[in-house]
This record gives structure tokens, C-alpha cells and sequence, in this order.
């Protein structure tokens, strides 16, 4: 609780905050973190009402719980289980907050299960889910199938496979029979999504040099990169990338993606997917490329610093510092942070001067959704296991 009070009174200082209002209020954020502890219980049967922030599915409540842990202002959530039965919001996950860190009302309700974030706690950036969800798909994002013994196989290709982040498995009994033994692996993001990207001077924006957005390979290669070329059509999905090089990275992680266009002016990230040709035309201000598979890009880019740019939110707090390489190595040593935005000039009222804003976002398996389905196996590839106490703790099939 010192060192807190002493970070207030260093901001009070260098933000020239001096009215008795403004240390009230700062104390009682420090005050809140202060009381936040490491609270791993799941409250089965009780329901946080209202105060969310957003819905993602889950299979379970100890993976609802790590995406809270992940989300970078969530305090709390609902999860409703398989077993609720008011409606068909079966395997829904509230991310929730209050001002104050706790939830304002707790109500007694059959088929939740609520719990709180584990930030306070100290958790693995990449958690193990060994679990195994028999009755239950893990619906959407397949981008590969093929036919397995058992669902074991099944898993053991999908951890083996370096873009598979979950998978679905048909087993023996399934109907129609022409599906059985199917094993669908399926893709999400394992590397962090810039939510919005901005020009804005005064500003400097990076990655923390742990930045990971491939697997590691070796050799080392430069990849292939066409200056002032697009590669029209065939876009697979849009996101946003802080240069070509980072948009290079990202398409080698999607195992659908056989070329990209980088807008420089938009920041925009276009991964394309066609087998049979690519047509470069000359194009300025756009950037396309090649991804690469089996090699590790240069990743030099992640160290540079953007200036003029903001990423802006997904903030999980901010500190005062005097440069932005004090900031960039800052989020570098806090194993949460991912990439941050620091404040340089007098652009800005002095409130936001010298303020470091380490930020994250959602980097762990994600199904775009969760049902219940008969005859089916689903469950997380194990590459986060090895070595990890959580794989001999915690792995057991969950029926739904």
C-alpha cells in the first residue's frame, strides 16, 4: 500500500493535481488494487446481474475465467453452464466490471457459475487446457479435417499442427456414418489483435519484445515482401497490422493464407487465400507479400517504435515515465502486456503527458462458438502443456 501512495503522490506532483478531489480519487483506485487478491473460486449456483462488458462462449467456467483473466478490464464473470434450462444461451461467458472491483449484487441461480479474474494471481501468459468436452462442438473456424483412430489422435494432431488452437472430433456412433472418426482442427488467434490503430502526433506506439506472432522455426529468412504492389480479391479476412512486416507475420500464422496486402495509409491487413494464382499490380501506398511457413521471419520490426501512431484501448493501466523506450521496455518486463502507447508532447493536455499505457488483448483459444451436439468430442491443442502441472492436475473428460 506504500508504494502505491507513493505512486500517487508522484503523479500528483508531475500532473500538478492538486485539488483535494483529485488525491480522493486516486486514493480509492489505489485503495481498489490494493484489496484485489488472488480469488480462484468458481461460485456455482450464483449469478454476478448486469455490469457486462461482453459475451464470448466457453466450454467451461475455468475457460470463461482465463478469458476474463486475459480480457485487460475485466474484474469478474457468468458463465451458464450446459445445465441451464430458462433458455438456449447454453455455454455463454459475461465478462464483467464495476468501478468499485467487486460485483454489485450476487443472486442465487441454477445453471451459472460465476468467479472472478485471476490478474492478481500469478498465471501462465498461454494456459494449459487439457479438458476434453464429450456432447460438446466447438462450432466453426475448421480449417483442416481429416479421419483419426479416437479423439486422442485427434488431439495429438491438432497439438502437433502449429495453426491448430482446437478441435472437434466425430466419433464412432455419429450419425450420418459417412462423418465418423472425423477430426476437424481448427484456427483462432494466438497473437495479439491491435483493436484500433490511429495517426496522431505527439504519440509513440510498440510491441514488447517478447512479441511471438509465429512458432519458431529455423532457419531464419526475410520473407517476401512487393513494394507499391495490391494483390486484388480473395480476401479471407480484414484486421489491422502497424506495418507490411506485421501483416507478413500475421499471414504466416493463418494456415489459410497464401499472400497479403498491406494499406499503409488505413493500416488495413488483408489476408487473401487463392492456390492456383497471384496477380501483383502496381498499386502505391500498398505492400503485399508472401507468408512464411517453415522458417522464422525477421521480427526487428517489433522493436521499432511508431511514431505518430496510437493503438488505441485494450489499456490494462499506465504509468509515468520519461521516454518511450522506457515505456516499451516497461511492457517488455510485465509478462501481461503485449504492446503499449506512450505520450510525448504538449499535443495533449498535461493530464495525459508522460503516460505510458500498457495494453493487451485475448490471446488464448477462442471458438467463435460453443453447442451441445451428441457423438462428439471437443477440446484445446497441448503445445501450452509441456512440462506444465495443470496436464497432470487438471485433465479429465467433461461430459456435458
Amino acid at each position: 500500500m506504500k508504494s502505491c501512495v507513493s505512486r500517487i503522490l508522484t503523479v500528483l506532483r508531475a500532473e500538478k493535481m492538486e485539488t483535494h478531489l483529485s488525491f480522493v480519487v486516486l486514493l480509492s483506485i489505489c485503495s481498489l488494487s490494493f484489496s484485489q487478491e488472488c480469488n480462484q473460486q468458481l461460485l456455482e449456483n450464483i449469478d454476478f446481474p448486469g455490469t457486462d462488458i461482453r459475451s464470448v462462449y466457453s466450454p467451461d467456467a475455468d475457460h470463461c475465467q482465463q478469458i476474463c483473466t486475459q480480457h485487460p478490464s475485466c474484474l469478474f464473470f457468468t458463465f451458464v453452464r450446459a445445465d441451464w434450462t430458462r433458455d438456449n444461451r447454453h455455454f455463454y461467458c459475461y465478462l464483467k466490471t464495476t468501478p468499485s472491483g467487486r460485483p454489485n449484487v450476487r443472486t442465487p441461480l441454477l445453471g451459472v457459475t460465476s468467479g472472478f479474474s485471476l490478474k492478481p494471481c500469478s498465471t501462465e501468459p498461454q494456459p494449459c487446457l487439457p479438458k476434453v468436452y464429450h456432447g460438446v462442438d466447438l462450432y466453426g473456424a475448421d480449417y483442416q479435417s481429416l479421419f483419426t483412430a479416437d479423439y486422442e489422435e485427434c488431439q495429438r494432431a491438432c497439438t502437433q499442427d502449429p495453426a491448430c488452437q482446437f478441435f472437434t472430433f466425430v466419433n464412432d456412433v455419429f450419425t450420418p456414418e459417412k462423418i465418423r472418426y472425423k477430426c476437424h482442427l481448427k484456427f483462432s488467434w494466438a497473437a495479439p489483435i491491435l483493436p484500433i490503430i490511429e495517426r496522431k502526433a505527439g504519440v509513440v506506439s510498440g510491441f514488447t519484445y517478447k512479441a511471438q506472432i509465429t512458432q519458431d522455426f529455423k532457419p531464419a529468412c526475410q520473407g517476401k515482401l512487393f513494394p507499391n504492389k495490391d494483390i486484388p480479391g480473395n480476401d479471407i479476412v480484414d484486421l489491422l497490422a502497424a506495418s507490411s512486416e506485421h501483416c507478413q507475420s500475421l499471414c504466416s500464422a493463418h494456415p489459410a493464407c497464401t499472400f497479403f496486402s498491406f494499406v499503409s495509409n488505413n493500416f488495413k491487413c488483408y489476408l487473401k487465400n487463392n492456390k492456383n494464382e497471384m496477380v501483383p499490380v502496381a498499386k502505391g501506398g500498398v505492400t503485399s507479400g508472401i507468408p512464411a511457413r517453415f522458417c522464422q521471419l525477421d521480427d526487428s520490426w517489433v522493436r521499432a517504435a511508431l511514431e505518430g501512431v496510437d493503438f488505441r484501448g485494450n489499456d490494462i493501466g499506465f504509468e509515468l515515465m520519461d521516454d518511450a523506450d522506457t515505456c516499451q521496455r516497461t511492457c517488455s518486463e510485465n509478462p501481461n502486456c503485449q504492446f503499449y502507447t506512450y505520450v510525448q508532447t504538449t499535443f495533449f493536455d498535461s493530464v495525459y503527458r508522460r503516460r505510458c499505457y500498457l495494453k493487451r488483448s485475448i490471446t488464448m483459444p477462442s471458438p467463435p462458438k460453443v453447442s451441445k451436439l451428441a457423438n462428439v468430442v471437443s477440446g484445446f491443442q497441448l503445445r501450452n502443456c509441456v512440462q506444465s502441472p495443470q496436464l497432470t492436475d487438471k485433465r479429465k473428460d467433461v461430459p456435458t
